[in-house]
């Protein structure tokens, strides 16, 4: 979902709405509408566009070192009502999904946060694209508390390389390094600091209104989709058992299972559907190894993965690998 503020975001890197449009083959009347909704690939051809019209290495940095307050959709303003950036990016998480189909999984790491970004496994996503969605949380941090936050750490399948990893590293304060996911991580000192634009009466606006919106579209999701969803956060922590995809819903193992059966289909095939997906996904990527991509599906062990993939496809990960490589 694109709301009007697009054209502002656009304007602020020198970018038109109808040249941008234009280059992603899209109707250039498109923002006449007060909500634009697309589809995820239409959606990665407008930021490809973007990057091809501005010819800027590191679109991602300078949309991050426009932003503003008044450029944000709601959710993001909502953050900002927060008391600190735990809990600011546990909302955008709790609500990123009236957005677009990016995930954010935020985690403690030790004392300090962790934030990383999971995506469908088909459209994949501009590399430039995920890199922007790291710094958002350090931008909404920056805003929050009127202080140069930087991360401790910040991860990327396909790390910014030239120009674009000097400004990447110049804007965060530490470089970007390759990682099986895109991951930003913050001490528990940023993470707990406060921010100046804390406002609970402004949060009480915003709140209902996002949960009204989350639960219409919740209404409107098929539940093998929830699944899926569900099984993208739960499958890296080893856990694939529909016991804990129906507390990941809310709902009972039973309720789960005659919802699958009523869009004919069960808990099983969509398990192997979305283990296949996303091993094809990790596969095209060389710095993950089959032991790491067996952990990342659930597997507890690699000849378990091997046995899957080979009923999936009727190849070995290897001799797949060497065909998306």
């Amino acid at each position: 979902m694109l709301s009007p503020a697009t054209v502002a975001v656009l304007a602020d890197v020198g970018v038109s709405t109808g040249s941008m449009l234009r280059t992603a083959g899209l109707p250039e009347d498109l923002f006449l509408d007060r909500q634009v909704a697309l589809t995820a690939e239409q959606f990665y051809r407008c930021w490809l566009a973007v990057e091809e019209i501005s010819g800027d290495p590191a679109l991602g940095v300078s949309l991050a070192e426009q932003a503003h307050a008044e450029t944000f959709q709601p959710i993001v303003f909502a953050a900002l009502c927060s008391p600190d950036l735990r809990r600011a990016a546990e909302r955008l998480a709790a609500y990123k999904r009236l957005l677009g189909p990016l995930q954010l999984i935020v985690e403690t790491e030790g004392d300090g946060l962790r934030v990383t970004v999971r995506w469908p496994s088909a459209p994949v996503p501009p590399p430039g694209f995920l890199g922007y969605e790291l710094l958002v949380p350090v931008a909404l941090a920056r805003l929050g508390t009127r202080s140069r936050v930087s991360p401790l750490r910040v991860t990327l399948p396909d790390p910014p390389q030239g120009a674009a990893a000097t400004a990447y590293r110049n804007y965060l304060g530490t470089p970007v390094v390759a990682g099986p996911e895109p991951t930003v991580a913050f001490t528990a000192l940023d993470a707990r600091r406060p921010f100046l634009t804390a406002d609970t009466e402004m949060w009480q606006v915003f709140g209902p209104e996002l949960r009204r919106r989350l639960a219409d579209l919740e209404q409107r999701e098929s539940t093998a989709g929830r699944v899926r969803a569900a099984l993208l956060e739960l499958l890296p922590a080893g856990q694939c058992g529909a016991a804990a995809v129906a507390r990941r819903l809310a709902i009972s193992v039973r309720t789960l299972q005659r919802r699958l059966a009523a869009e004919q289909t069960t808990f099983q095939e969509v398990l192997e559907r979305t283990r296949h997906a996303l091993a094809r996904h990790y596969l095209a990527r060389s710095g993950i190894t089959v032991t790491e991509i067996a952990l990342l599906l659930g597997y507890d062990e690699p000849s378990s993965f091997y046995r899957a993939f080979h009923q999936w496809s009727g190849t070995t990960p290897q001799q797949a690998r060497g065909l998306l490589a």
